[in-house]
């Protein structure tokens, strides 16, 4: 099994190993899309680096509704290849690429007419799983059936009884959006790939008309350097058009944002054995469950302000709460509220005024020599746009150069998941560990538990919950910035853990002692410890604030009351 740590010596070896040769290939960007194609060139034996201005993940890429699915809605606009190309993705993950990371959810589909409602629907999913399993990857899930009102009520006893005449339920799959990206990344190390975040692309180097690499910013040890490179690959996601900006050249093609926020709240608060999807005037609503919660979600709405720090405001808060209250026997409530996050969805700038209507297909163009831009899609087909995004790299390369071969490659932690799953309650007889924590580990690090499980035999403290948010070993903390690139409290309170949306503190009361549990990996002293505790619980003020604006204006202004945070 390959494995690769992220730890701060290894993200100072890889900025020291890029400075000082030229890469085939350095990607932009450590969202989804960039940590895919930098686990595509590295795989295809291309000299490769990976930059990210923030943590991975840190934008688009954490902040999705945590679905790997195929897109119903496209079909009802008649997109059976994008349909057909995430169908297959979708199975792809699910059996080979990540089983430990994605895993099968049911949704249920209230029908409110009779007759005409449930033949057009149901033929609809009916399509959608015989393209999936015609894609010869979708036998893993079951397929879709149609239930009568009282089955659906049994089902999912929290609907109106009013609001459906029958139902169908159907399968999609879903992930921790994050740590799948933060997976990727430790992938594309373990295949040589030089990777750090919090380095920043400040411009690119030029001879001529030709891009040959970059100039980057560490944000943590201070000071420039440059990256040579033959092919620079863009992969920023909304900032696309900003990152072409440093080239002083028109982009092909531009890139435009569009919000969607989601609400996470306990599961206690809705009575159902089955997520949900609703139709609203715009788009779809998802009841998506999420282990002790639900997420409630998603907006749609165009946004030009902030793109570090999208903010949710009390226009979209009730939004969400009108529009899923419409089908629950008991409304949800601020008061119901754990957390709420928001994201911005880079689509492909088009002539509709709706973002809605905007393309998720994604496009790859080389707008100047030795500059290669990949922007659009869907987190489902990351995998086909980074393909996409080195095999236009490499027609720059001028050599012979392999085939895409991530379709076969494992994620880290794939590799003996399932034999470890069939074995966990050994593990946890020889462990100690209950084994609903066991099962936790194993659906977050698959085959890597022994690494997190190694933390607790040398420091037996470590197997302890956190105080406030006891879905959380103490290990996983510590693993976080000793194994996963988290270099701040936000890192892992925010994006290797939930806790910044799973607890009703939104991670205040854990604050202190996650970085505790960090310092000694990273080296801080108390004023250090001081200044992210600050940083953390003024960002979920400022955050909270935000939520009570009446729009995005005043509740952007809000949110931009906490700065970034700042090492030493």
């Amino acid at each position: 099994m390959r494995t690769a740590t992220l730890g701060p010596a290894e993200r100072g070896e890889a900025l020291a190993r890029m400075a000082e040769r030229e890469l085939d290939v350095l990607v932009v960007g450590g969202g989804v899309v960039g940590a895919g194609t930098a686990l595509d060139a590295a795989t295809r034996g291309l000299a490769t680096g990976l930059v990210e201005a923030r943590d991975w993940a840190a934008g688009t890429s954490s902040r999705s509704s945590k679905l790997i699915h195929g897109g119903l809605r496209y079909l009802e606009m008649l997109d059976f290849a994008l349909v057909r190309e995430a169908l297959k993705e979708r199975g792809l993950l699910l059996e080979r690429i990540a089983p430990h990371l994605v895993r099968p959810v049911p949704f249920l589909y209230p029908l409110q007419h009779k007759g005409w409602e449930r033949f057009y629907a149901g033929s609809g999913v009916a399509l959608y799983d015989a393209m999936s399993i015609s894609s010869g990857h979708g036998r893993g899930l079951p397929t879709h059936r149609h239930l009568t009102r009282k089955h659906a009520l049994s089902v999912a006893p929290c609907l109106k009884k009013d609001a459906l005449v029958g139902a169908l339920q159907y399968y999609d799959a879903q992930m921790d959006d994050a740590r799948y990206v933060a997976t990727i990344v430790r992938t594309a190390a373990a295949y040589g790939a030089d990777v750090a975040n919090r380095a920043r692309v400040v411009g690119f180097l030029r001879e001529g008309e030709r891009v040959v690499g970059a100039r980057v910013h560490d944000l943590e040890q201070g000071g420039e350097f440059e990256i040579r490179a033959r092919q620079v690959v863009n992969a920023t996601g909304v900032w696309t058009d900003d990152t072409q900006g440093l080239i002083a050249e028109r982009g092909q093609f531009h890139v435009r944002a569009s919000k969607g926020i989601h609400l996470v709240v306990p599961k206690d608060r809705i009575h159902s054995t089955t997520g949900l999807i609703l139709r609203t005037e715009k788009s779809v609503l998802f009841v998506i469950p999420w282990g002790r919660h639900w997420i409630v979600g998603t907006t749609d709405t165009d946004w030009d302000l902030d793109k570090a720090h999208p903010a949710a405001s009390s226009a979209d808060i009730d939004y969400l709460l009108e529009h899923v209250n419409s089908v629950l026997s008991t409304p949800l409530t601020r008061d119901d509220v754990q957390g709420v996050y928001a994201g911005l969805r880079p689509l492909l700038a088009g002539e509709s005024d709706a973002t809605s209507k905007l393309s998720r297909e994604h496009t790859v163009a080389h707008p100047v020599p030795g500059l290669v831009v990949v922007a659009g899609g869907k987190y489902t087909t990351y995998r086909v746009m980074a393909k996409d995004a080195v095999d236009e790299a490499v027609h720059g390369l001028d050599q012979k150069v392999a085939d895409c071969v991530t379709e076969d490659v494992p994620l880290m932690g794939a590799e003996g998941y399932k034999a470890l799953w069939n074995t966990r309650a050994r593990i946890a007889q020889r462990t100690g560990l209950h084994v609903a924590r066991v099962e936790h580990l194993l659906n977050r690090y698959g085959s890597m538990i022994d690494e997190v499980l190694a933390l607790i035999t040398a420091d037996p403290t470590l197997g302890e919950p956190l105080a406030a948010a006891d879905d959380y070993l103490r290990a996983e903390v510590v693993y976080a910035a000793s194994h996963e690139g988290a270099r701040h409290l936000d890192d892992v309170l925010t994006r290797r853990t939930r806790v910044s949306i799973e607890t009703f503190d939104r991670g205040t009361l854990s604050a202190r002692e996650a970085a505790e549990l960090m310092a000694p990996v990273l080296g801080w002293d108390n004023g250090q410890i001081e200044r992210e505790v600050e940083h953390y619980e003024k960002r979920v003020e400022a955050e909270r604030e935000s939520q009570r604006q009446p729009d995005d204006l005043t509740a952007d202004a809000a949110r931009l009351g906490a700065p970034d945070i700042q090492p030493r």
